[in-house]
This record gives C-alpha cells, sequence and structure tokens, in this order.
C-alpha cells in the first residue's frame, strides 16, 4: 500500500512539473531550489522549440522533394539554407548576448536592466539584418551559382532564395526575442512561438506549392512565401508577449531609444559569438561546395536531405543545451559558482542520454528515414551514407553544446570562438578537402570528415571548461 502511494506521488510530481514546463512556471526561481527540476522546467520548452524550429526544414523538405525536378528544388532548399545559416549566425550571436545579460540581469534581481538590454539587442539585428537582406535578394541567382549549383538549377530556384534571404527579418527576431526569453527564464513562451509558427507553416506549405482556390500552385516559390508568412506570425506572437506579457519582462516605448552604452556592451558580449557561428556556417557553405563539386546535383541534394534530417535531430539536443545557458548565466548572477557548475553537469547527463538514442535510430534506420523525403534512388543512396557516417559523432555533438552554451551563458564568447576557428577552418575544411580531392573519396570524404572534427572540438572545449575561465567573466 505504501509502495503505491509513493508511486503515484512520484508520478503526480512528474506530471505537474511537466505540465509547469509546458505552460511556464513565471515564479520558479533558477538560482535556489533542485537543478535537476530547474534544468527540466528549461530544457522541455527549449527541446520542443528547437523540434520545431527543424519541423521548418522537414517540412519544406517533404514538399519540395516530391515536386517535378526535386534534385533542382532540394538543391537550392539545402544551399538556400546552407547560405541562410550566416543570417542564423549572427542571430544565434545576437540571441545569445541577450541571454546572457538577460540571465545575468535577472538573477541579480533587475528586470528593468534586464527588459532595456533586451530592447536595445533588438535595435542592433534590425541595423544589421536590413543590409543583409537587400543584398540577399539582388544576388540571390549568383549565390545560389557560387554555392555550386548548376545553371539551370540556380534558375529553377532563385525565386525562392530571393523570399528566403529578403525575409530573414523574421528569422533574426524570431531567434534573438526567443532568446530573451530564455533568458528571463520563461522558456515556454519561446517554445510557444515556434509552435505557431509551424503550425501555419504547415498550412501554408500545401496551399502555396500545390494552390487552393484562387491561390495559384507556385511550387518552390510558394514554400518559401509559406515559411516565411509562418514564422512572421511567430514574430507578431513574441511581440504580443512582451508589450502585454505579465512575465518578469514588462516593455515601454522608451526602451527602444538607442542606449549607446548598452548597445556598446551587447555588441562587445555579440561580437564574438557571431563569429564563432559564422566561422562554423562558412565551414558547412564550403562543406556543401565540396559535395556540390565532387557529387554533382544529386550528391548535393542526397547531403543536403541528410543535413536536414541530421538537424531535425540535433536542434533539439541544442535547445536542451540551451538550459546551461541560462542556468550559468543567472547563477553567476546570484554568485552561485558551484550551482552553476552541478547544472552543466546535470544538462550535459541529460543531452548525452538523448543523444545515443538518436544515435541507434539513425544508424538502424536511416534508410527507412529517408526514403519518406524523397523518391529519387541516387538521392537517398547518397543521403543514407552521409547520415550513417555523420551520426557516429551524435554523443560528442551533445556534450559539446552543453561546453559551448556553458562559456556563452557565463558571457565567456570568445573561447567557443577561438575553439570553433581552429576546429572548423585549421581543421575540418583541410580535413575534408584532403579526403574528398587528394584522396578521391568525394562526398564520403566530407562526411568523415564532419564527425571527426566535432569530436575534436568537443575535447577541446572540455579541456577549456575545466581551466575555469567561464567562472570569472563580467557582463
Amino acid at each position: 500500500m505504501t509502495e503505491t502511494i509513493i508511486k503515484k506521488s512520484l508520478f503526480s510530481k512528474i506530471f505537474t512539473t511537466l505540465k509547469l514546463a509546458i505552460k511556464g512556471d513565471e515564479s520558479f526561481d533558477y538560482t535556489s531550489g533542485s537543478i535537476k527540476k530547474a534544468v527540466i522546467l528549461l530544457a522541455i520548452p527549449m527541446v520542443l522549440e528547437m523540434m520545431m524550429e527543424s519541423v521548418f526544414a522537414l517540412v519544406d523538405l517533404y514538399f519540395v522533394g516530391h515536386l517535378e525536378h526535386s534534385s533542382f528544388a532540394i538543391q537550392t532548399v539545402g544551399l538556400t539554407e546552407s547560405v541562410l545559416t550566416i543570417i542564423y549566425s549572427v542571430a544565434i550571436g545576437m540571441s545569445m548576448a541577450a541571454t546572457a545579460v538577460v540571465a545575468r540581469r535577472i538573477g541579480e534581481k533587475d528586470p528593468v536592466a534586464a527588459a532595456k538590454a533586451g530592447m536595445q539587442a533588438i535595435i542592433i539585428a534590425f541595423a544589421i539584418n536590413a543590409i543583409m537582406s537587400i543584398l540577399g535578394f539582388i544576388y540571390a541567382k549568383e549565390i545560389l551559382m557560387l554555392m555550386g549549383a548548376s545553371a539551370d538549377a540556380a534558375e529553377h530556384g532563385y525565386h525562392f532564395t530571393q523570399i528566403m534571404i529578403g525575409g530573414s527579418l523574421c528569422i533574426m527576431l524570431l531567434f534573438l526575442i526567443n532568446g530573451i526569453f530564455r533568458g528571463a527564464g520563461n522558456a515556454a513562451i519561446a517554445m510557444k512561438s515556434l509552435w505557431i509558427a509551424n503550425i501555419c507553416n504547415i498550412i501554408f506549405c500545401p496551399i502555396f506549392i500545390n494552390g487552393l482556390g484562387p491561390i495559384p500552385a507556385m511550387g518552390l516559390t510558394g514554400a518559401a512565401i509559406a515559411t516565411t508568412l509562418g514564422r512572421s506570425i511567430g514574430v507578431l506572437y513574441q511581440l504580443y508577449h512582451l508589450f502585454f506579457g505579465k512575465g518578469a519582462l514588462r516593455i515601454i516605448a522608451s526602451y527602444f531609444i538607442p542606449d549607446f552604452t548598452q548597445i556598446k556592451a551587447l555588441v562587445k558580449i555579440a561580437a564574438p559569438g557571431v563569429l564563432q557561428f559564422v566561422i562554423a556556417s562558412c565551414s558547412w557553405i564550403f562543406l556543401a561546395k565540396l559535395v556540390a563539386d565532387t557529387g554533382g546535383d544529386h550528391g548535393s541534394a542526397g547531403y543536403q536531405t541528410a543535413l536536414r534530417i541530421m538537424m531535425f535531430f540535433i536542434l533539439p539536443a541544442w535547445g536542451l543545451s540551451n538550459a546551461a545557458a541560462t542556468l550559468v548565466g543567472q547563477n553567476l548572477g546570484a554568485k552561485q559558482i558551484d550551482r552553476a557548475e552541478k547544472s552543466v553537469y546535470t544538462t550535459a547527463k541529460y543531452n548525452v542520454i538523448f543523444m545515443a538514442v538518436i544515435m541507434v535510430i539513425t544508424l538502424g534506420f536511416g534508410q527507412y528515414i529517408i526514403s519518406f523525403f524523397t523518391n529519387d534512388e541516387l538521392v537517398k543512396v547518397i543521403a543514407v551514407e552521409a547520415l550513417q557516417i555523420m551520426s557516429i559523432g551524435f554523443i560528442f555533438y551533445g556534450i559539446g553544446m552543453v561546453l559551448i552554451n556553458t562559456f556563452n551563458g557565463a558571457g565567456d564568447t570568445w573561447t567557443p570562438t577561438g575553439i570553433n576557428f581552429f576546429g572548423f577552418w585549421l581543421f575540418q575544411i583541410p580535413l575534408a578537402y584532403v579526403l574528398a580531392m587528394q584522396l578521391n573519396m568525394g562526398p564520403k570524404g566530407v562526411f568523415i570528415a564532419i564527425p571527426v572534427a566535432e569530436t575534436a572540438i568537443t575535447l577541446a572545449s572540455i579541456y577549456f571548461y575545466k581551466r575555469g575561465k567561464w567562472k570569472r567573466i563580467q557582463v
């Protein structure tokens, strides 16, 4: 009888915690109480948030993979996403700076300063994105050809690229505002904004791609319109909660007046953060071009298919690792260094378990997963090989993500920037080139270089984490 009561009590606690995580618990103090509960309250909505972000890519991939000239369509979507990773890099770098500063201010019990910092980050994002959007819209076709697309593929898909890059402000704001909410400990709002954006994208994709009633079938261009509209609606939801929500952050119009002292402080944190992700993005762009050059249109389409499926699994793990950034930031703000370290260990343990399960799934069922997204047999063969080789390093990816987010959450953005520079540019790129070109391994050489480099980056991150510089950073 007693055992039954204990089991019911444990189940009730788990259910209550899960409910609070999804609903959002404004009253929970992440600088005290159970670390496991803190990680779960943050991680569950962050994982679901990143799953929703990864669903964007898979929804587009599914619909365009069944269009006529699907190899052109898949290649265009993949190459455009590779270019968009630069915009993602700026967005993630800015959101990371916002998370670090907002979390530190919340940990210091100063929500007004946290809100002001968040709004200044949005001002910076507007200024940066305006330039990138205009250039991307004008030179869309040239960008695709520079990335290795054939003239036919570029002509077929450049309107998709124009819309995606031209409307990238919604990408920037979606990442940045979610970073602000995460820093404040309100990961549930960040999650819900991606849910809304994705539901809209799933509804819009078949309508704009295949046509419905007065809306004509627009094919690949329709996929871009659907995705951009979906993300824009997600941003509107975020803005509503920033201005009219009941959380710790209360926004008023005066916070949008540029504060150059605050902007300078944010840029100081964000600049190396943006650089660290730009370094990684440029490496991925180089690898995408190397695959396109050595494997042709089908090789490129296979790689992009595998990459998107891999990101579907990795992004939730990145979401889980984001819990470390918030917990480290808030606990350093509260001067609780030991608690910050325990938070990192707990988050890393959960991430390793998650990634180990995913590795088993991709190794065992990769060919079935790939078959769902493309009908092209040549694309399938390459995609399966790419996915299975890249997934070998999943456990190391999981550890590395947590440590990178630990550095960034503490405001120590230079350490992961240096690690990325050496790991990607001085190791991964040369290794991929030698394997693919010098040893004539083609795309397979690129696939092998990815887990090897990611493992090296994780080992370097462990070394610098143990040195402890991140504990002494002031923001």
